[in-house]
C-alpha cells in the first residue's frame, strides 16, 4: 500500500507518496479503497511533529475520507463489499486503504461525489460537536464563527443557518467575506481592514452573542469575552493566535459565561459514534434536499500532498482542499 509519509530534512520536512504497511482490519472493521480525502489544519501541525495521534491511531495523517469497502472483518453489520462510505478517522487518510471502525461508516449521501463526501466527517462534525452539542445551540440564537471561510468555518454557517440560528463570520480577505455571506451568513466582516468586536457590537445593537466558535485563541481571548451576552459560551478548537493569554474572570463572573475546551480527534469511538448519529438526526434530511454542501476549494493528487499543505499553510484556500487519491 502507499501512503503520504513525512521525510524529515534539515530545514524541514517533505511530503512523500511512497510504500508501507498494509492497515489490520480488526474485528468490527471495514477496509475501505480510499478514492479521496481531505486537508485539515491539524495535518500541518503533525507534520512538523507538533500533533502527534492518540495511541492506537495510525501514523498516517488525514481524518477523513471517503471511499469503497472492499473487506469487512468480524461482526460487521449493515456494511458490505462494495458499499461506498465516507468516514472520520483518527489518522489514516492519506493513503491507500484504511481500516474504520463500522460505527464511524457514514453513507455517500445522495447526489454527492466521492470528492465531496470526503469532505463531510471532520468539518461538519467538528462544527456540530461545538456548536450543538458542546454550546447548547438553541434556535434564535447568533453565533460569531471566526475563520468562517475556512472548511470547518462554511461547514459552520451552513449548520447555524439550517438550524434557524444568526451568523456572524470573519475572514481575512474580501472574496472570503463573500463567501461566507454566500454560505448564509448575516454579517461577514474583514477583520483585516476592521475591528470585528466593534462591528459586531454594532450589529447586534451592543448585545453581543451567545455563542463564538473561535480557533485563534490568545490574541483574540480578550475581545471574544467582551462580546459575549449574559449566558453565551466561548469554543475553542485551534490556538493559531496563540495558547496563553490572561483573562479578567470578573467578566466571565459577570456575564454567566462559559469557556469550552474541545477537540474531536481524540475522543473514543464511542463518542464520536454517538455525534455522527445525532448529526446524521438533525442534518441529514438537509444534506439530501442540497441545503448543506461543502465548498471545495482545490482538488489536488494525493501525491501533491506536500504543495497542497503549503496553500493551506498561506491561508490560501477557501473550503475544502480535496486530495485525490483513486
Amino acid at each position: 500500500m502507499r501512503a503520504i509519509v513525512v521525510d524529515k530534512t534539515q530545514s524541514g520536512h517533505r511530503l512523500v507518496w511512497q510504500e508501507t504497511e498494509e492497515p489490520i482490519v480488526n474485528q468490527g472493521e471495514a477496509l475501505v479503497s480510499i478514492h479521496a480525502t481531505t486537508l485539515n489544519r491539524a495535518d500541518l501541525s503533525q507534520a512538523e511533529g507538533n500533533y502527534p495521534p492518540p495511541p492506537g491511531a495510525p501514523d498516517i495523517m488525514g481524518l477523513d475520507m471517503a471511499g469503497e469497502i472492499i473487506e469487512t472483518g468480524a461482526n460487521v453489520e449493515g456494511w458490505q463489499v462494495g458499499d461506498q462510505a465516507c468516514a472520520l478517522l483518527a489518522g489514516g487518510g492519506y493513503a491507500e486503504r484504511v481500516a474504520v471502525d463500522q460505527r464511524l461508516l457514514i453513507p455517500i449521501p445522495p447526489g454527492w461525489s466521492l470528492l465531496e463526501a470526503a469532505c463531510l466527517p471532520e468539518v461538519y462534525l467538528t462544527a456540530y460537536v461545538n456548536i450543538f452539542m458542546e454550546a447548547g445551540f438553541q434556535r434564535g440564537e447568533t453565533v460569531l464563527i471566526h475563520g468562517g471561510a475556512s472548511g470547518v468555518g462554511t461547514a459552520a454557517i451552513q449548520l447555524v443557518k439550517g438550524a434557524g440560528g444568526r451568523v456572524i463570520a470573519t475572514a481575512g480577505r474580501p472574496d472570503k467575506v463573500e463567501t461566507c455571506l454566500e454560505q448564509g451568513a448575516d454579517l461577514a466582516i474583514n477583520y483585516r481592514a476592521e475591528d470585528f468586536a466593534a462591528r459586531t457590537k454594532e450589529f447586534t445593537g451592543g448585545e453581543g452573542v451567545d455563542i463564538i466558535l473561535d480557533m485563534v485563541g490568545a490574541d483574540y481571548l480578550e475581545r471574544n469575552v467582551s462580546l459575549l451576552k449574559v449566558k453565551g459560551r466561548l469554543v475553542f478548537i485551534a490556538t493559531l493566535g496563540g495558547a496563553e493569554a490572561a483573562i479578567d474572570i470578573r467578566q466571565l463572573m459577570g456575564r454567566r459565561a462559559r469557556l469550552i475546551g474541545s477537540v474531536l480527534r481524540a475522543r473514543p469511538v464511542t463518542e464520536k459514534a454517538e455525534i455522527i448519529s445525532r448529526f446524521r438526526q438533525q442534518f441529514w434530511s438537509q444534506i439530501e434536499e442540497g441545503a448543506i454542501r461543502p465548498v471545495i476549494d482545490t482538488v489536488m493528487e494525493v501525491a501533491e500532498a506536500h504543495a497542497a499543505h503549503e496553500r493551506m499553510a498561506a491561508y490560501e484556500n477557501i473550503g475544502k482542499i480535496v486530495l485525490k487519491v483513486r
